[in-house]
Order: C-alpha cells, then sequence, then structure tokens
C-alpha cells in the first residue's frame, strides 16, 4: 500500500482553506452562481446507488470543485463483519472522483446487522483497540489508500475503559497507519459532557496525520451539549479552533450543517469566519 500512497501524494496537491458541506438544497446555487468556495465535501452514502440525480450534480460540481467523501456507512467498531459491498461502492465513487480525501467515524453504529443511525463510541480497551485498527488495515488495503478517521462526540462513557479517548485515537492512527480528521467541535461537546480539558486532547493528538478539521454547531440541554450540526458554530468552539490552529498549523476546515439547513450565504459567512482565522495564522507564521 505504500507506493499507492506516495504515488498518489505525489501528484495530488494537499487540500487546504475552508470548504462547505455539500447539500442537495444547494446544487443549483453552486451550478449556477460557482461560488468562492475552496472545496466541498459531499457525503458518501448519498451517492451509493448506480444513478439518479445525486450523482449527476456531484459530477458536475466536481468539475469545478475538489471533492473529499465522508462517510457514516463502515461501521468500523462493530463487531459485524466489514460490509464488502458498500467499500466495493466506496471504491468505486473514489475511482470516479479522486476526492483528495475518504473519511468515516471512530465509532460503531450496528450490532447482530441492525443499523442504530448513529455513531456510537467505542469502549476505550485495548481489545477494542485492536479490533478496529485490524478493520481499518482492511479497508485500507481494499481501497489502496489511507483514510481518515473521525473522532465522534459522546454523551456516555463505558465502565470498562482502561484509557481516555484521545490515547485511544493516537494509537489507532499510529497502529492502523491511518490519518485523522479531527472534530473540533466533537472535542468541545465531549469535553463539556465528561468534564475534561480540550486542550489536553488537542495536544495529546498526531499532528502531523491531521489532514482535516471539521466544525459545527450544537445545542446546549441544559444537562449536557448535543452535537446537531444545525446551528452557527459557537464562540466557544470558534476559541477552541483558534488554539488548535495554533498547536497544529493551517488544515484545511470544514463547515459542517446538516439540519436546519440555511441559505447557502450562511454557510459561506461561516467558511469565511475560519479562512480567516487561517489566514491569520499564515501570516503570523
Amino acid at each position: 500500500m505504500s507506493s499507492i500512497l506516495t504515488k498518489r501524494s505525489s501528484h495530488t496537491p494537499p487540500l487546504c482553506g475552508a470548504g462547505l458541506g455539500l447539500r442537495s438544497v444547494h446544487y443549483q446555487t453552486i451550478l449556477e452562481t460557482l461560488p468562492n468556495v475552496n472545496w466541498f465535501e459531499a457525503l458518501t452514502d448519498n451517492y451509493m446507488g448506480s444513478g439518479g440525480l445525486p450523482l449527476h450534480y456531484l459530477e458536475q460540481i466536481s468539475e469545478h470543485y475538489p471533492i473529499t467523501l465522508h462517510g457514516v456507512g463502515l461501521s468500523l467498531g462493530s463487531l459485524d463483519p466489514l460490509n464488502t459491498d458498500y467499500i466495493q461502492k466506496l471504491k468505486q465513487l473514489i475511482q470516479r472522483f479522486q476526492p483528495r480525501l475518504v473519511s468515516d467515524h471512530l465509532c460503531w453504529s450496528s450490532i447482530d446487522g441492525i443499523h442504530g443511525n448513529d455513531l456510537f463510541p467505542m469502549p476505550y480497551t485495548e481489545e477494542a483497540l485492536k479490533h478496529i485498527v485490524e478493520r481499518i488495515k482492511q479497508v485500507q488495503d481494499a481501497l489502496g489508500q489511507r483514510i481518515l478517521i473521525e473522532n465522534v462526540s459522546s454523551y456516555v462513557t463505558y465502565q470498562s475503559d482502561e484509557m481516555t479517548e484521545w490515547t485511544f485515537l493516537a494509537e489507532v492512527v499510529k497502529q492502523a497507519d491511518c490519518d485523522l480528521l479531527c472534530d473540533v467541535n466533537n472535542i468541545y461537546v465531549s469535553a463539556q459532557n465528561h468534564q475534561f480539558d480540550p486542550l489536553v486532547y488537542l495536544r495529546a493528538l498526531p499532528h502531523e496525520r491531521i489532514k482535516e478539521i471539521h466544525l459545527a454547531g450544537y445545542e446546549d440541554e441544559g444537562s449536557h451539549l448535543l452535537d446537531t450540526h444545525g446551528d452557527v458554530v459557537h464562540p466557544p468552539v470558534w476559541k477552541l479552533y483558534e488554539q488548535a490552529i495554533e498547536m497544529i498549523g493551517p488544515v484545511a476546515t470544514l463547515i459542517e450543517w446538516d439540519t436546519n439547513i440555511p441559505t447557502f450565504s450562511t454557510l459561506q459567512q461561516e467558511a469565511k469566519k475560519a479562512a480567516l482565522i487561517l489566514e491569520q495564522f499564515d501570516a503570523a507564521a
């Protein structure tokens, strides 16, 4: 796999700047106006069909913008067998659209073939570490390239935990030889819910493997924060993002907005905030 990775990286420029999540309600606006956006991230699971309008629009948009693929269907931490049909369809999408990055989540989402329609956190144990590392390796071998693994937000912990989430995540990335999608909003949400210092989390990550950052909105439910992807990025997350960029460097950053989807101009304003922080870092460097 290393030769494939070297070949791909030598011909593909690194992703940079602020991007936006590609949503169907904005297809026409994007194609009619060709807005000044660095890149778009497509939700892999929306494009798994053999045809139809989603693929038609993605084809057109990919002619003008770099594309990344972000999925929720690998269920890497599950005890269910890996879905080889899903992986094959993902490989076909990669071959067709040549995305700059391909990502999924550090989680499990199915048991005994039943999908929970959520991203459940892993137990942070040696046994779970070995299990998910092996499955990530299998996926990467099947695809012929590295994938990015994203940290999820969480609301519960396991009594069986043997290490912190950030230690577990860092070991997964190291042992699986994969890359990392650092969701700063998820770190903040989990830090508030479980009362840990988000900066300790950020410092412990392998910074050289962070190829993308996600930002999104949450809701304050009183007893906990809920990661909804349905609002603007909140001030404490912007602050944590600035600290992350100071620590890691100017990593390509995505604004995620999946519910209560606003106008495209609202998304652009959020992306401009991220772009300004990235530019300020470059100016100070």
